[in-house]
């Protein structure tokens, strides 16, 4: 029987935690810098691929920056590539328990064929369940999303001749292989519990379908935005950019949008167990998914839905022109901002996903707070859009817009609440919830402002769930 902790324990083992030493972070800062310079160098080399063709002798023609579709998407391989490396080679995150490899083994291939095959049959089926929803939602077929469906057509019958060997191989060193996909590929094949064979597990295959679902939702939503911001930043002029420093801020919010963007493809691209990047535990919680979601086309209540916070609004560009200097230092603290947002996503390496825990992070901004990304997102929002200023409609639309965005802020919070009640399940987050809670600088100014050691709101994890890694 598990001992029971006192109300005043836990309170004991918190505070002994607060005052421990930061715990370690399951990613380290080199991924994300070298995953930047990649990026980076990559983006140089297409707005002067010009000049670098001539330089190298190579006949250009009439062909400006490679700025285009696929030149987008080699800029995503670009920065995943390097991460990849030194995820290997410098980190060796192969060799991480939490792998669940172990590089020793070598069953044989009679031992595990059965359960390659069996999982080839749900991994097949489940990506069947993913194809037949983008072909039934027209959304999937319109505007930036036709090119996510161009792209995934015509890696698809890769990924299929790819899946084989890599299970294959993977499979003779798990220390164990039987996971929700093989659970889900033995409900389709053999579905009744055979020869007195253990039964199957129904929650490894809800496992498996969330996991997939959030990959599937997500991966699609991120290859449609990324050749748009990186048509924009190859091609624009710098004479512009230049011009004012509302261009310059601009400019450079959409260069860390960029990052963000990236980094965020690279992670929900690479979810493979030999990377340990692989997702532990999809959020188990139906709120927590209605939290996400609201904030993502086509289910988005923001941005021309009935939580649009910019009616009859302007940005503070509008508002500050004709006032450079405060323009500069406005547009510095919107820069800051979203660097810090940025700076929250590259801290991820090649783990970044919503709704998944893949690992707990501790360094960079998560130092600071437990949720730098929706802190200076929101921040961001309030300072850039400065909803109570309106062109038309008077105070009262002025008053709405401020509303509706402190409704947006509202939604965020929750989504911090529910994501930690799905991390909470795991004790290294509690860690370093703990840790935070007494030692990040933005809990423990919230903690003396309200005069509380512990937030108003903390969302326990329901232990019927439980994780099922």
């Amino acid at each position: 029987m598990p001992d029971i902790v006192s109300p005043e324990g836990a309170r004991s083992v918190e505070a002994a935690d607060s005052q421990a030493k930061r715990p370690r972070s399951a990613v380290s800062a080199g991924v994300g810098i070298v995953g930047l310079i990649g990026l980076f160098t990559y983006l140089l080399a297409a707005r002067h691929a010009p000049a670098i063709a001539g330089w190298l002798g190579i006949d250009w023609g009439q062909r400006g920056p490679m700025n285009g579709p696929n030149s987008a998407i080699a800029s995503v391989l670009a920065c995943g590539v390097p991460m990849v490396l030194w995820s290997v080679f410098i980190d060796k995150v192969h060799r991480n328990p939490s792998t669940g490899i172990d590089w020793s083994l070598r069953r044989p291939w009679r031992e595990t064929i059965d359960i390659s095959l069996t999982k080839l049959a749900g991994l097949w089926a489940t990506w069947a369940l993913i194809a037949g929803f983008y072909v039934t939602m027209r959304y999937y077929w319109e505007g930036s999303y036709a090119f996510s469906m161009d792209l995934l057509e015509r890696v698809a019958p890769w990924l299929l001749l790819v899946s084989i060997p890599y299970m294959l191989w993977l499979d003779r060193r798990l220390v164990e292989p039987r996971d929700g996909c093989y659970q889900f590929g033995r409900w389709l094949t053999a579905p009744k519990n055979r020869n007195g064979g253990r039964p199957v597990d129904g929650r490894a295959i809800a496992h498996h379908f969330r996991a997939w679902a959030v990959k599937g939702f997500f991966t699609a939503f991120m290859l449609s935005i990324v050749p748009g911001n990186f048509a924009a930043l190859v091609s624009v002029s710098m004479n512009e950019v230049l011009a004012n420093p509302y261009m310059t801020s601009l400019w450079t919010i959409n260069l860390l949008y960029l990052v963000d963007v990236h980094i965020a493809t690279v992670g929900y691209i690479l979810t493979m167990k030999p990377l340990d990047s692989h997702i532990r535990t999809a959020n188990p919680y139906f709120m927590s998914w209605i939290a996400a979601l609201v904030c993502y086309p086509p289910f988005i209540l923001m941005s021309g839905g009935p939580l649009d916070y910019q009616v009859n609004g302007a940005d503070w560009g509008y508002w500050l022109q004709g006032h450079e200097h405060l323009m500069m230092l406005w547009g510095a603290v919107l820069v800051a901002l979203v660097a810090v947002y940025a700076w929250a996503t590259m801290a991820f390496g090649i783990r970044f996903s919503n709704l998944t825990h893949r690992g707990v992070l501790t360094h960079g901004p998560y130092r600071l707070t437990r949720h730098p990304a929706y802190v200076s997102k929101n921040l961001s929002w309030w300072v850039g859009s400065m909803p109570f200023l309106v062109t038309a409609g008077g105070w009262t639309e002025g008053l709405r817009n401020t509303l509706l965005l402190a409704a947006v802020s509202g939604i965020y919070y929750w989504r911090a609440k529910t994501e930690e009640k799905h991390l909470l399940a795991d004790p290294a987050y509690v860690a370093y919830w703990n840790w935070a809670q007494g030692n990040a600088l933005v809990p423990r100014l919230f903690a003396k402002l309200s005069g509380r050691d512990r937030p108003l709101i903390r969302l326990e994890p329901d232990t019927r769930v439980g994780p099922v890694a």
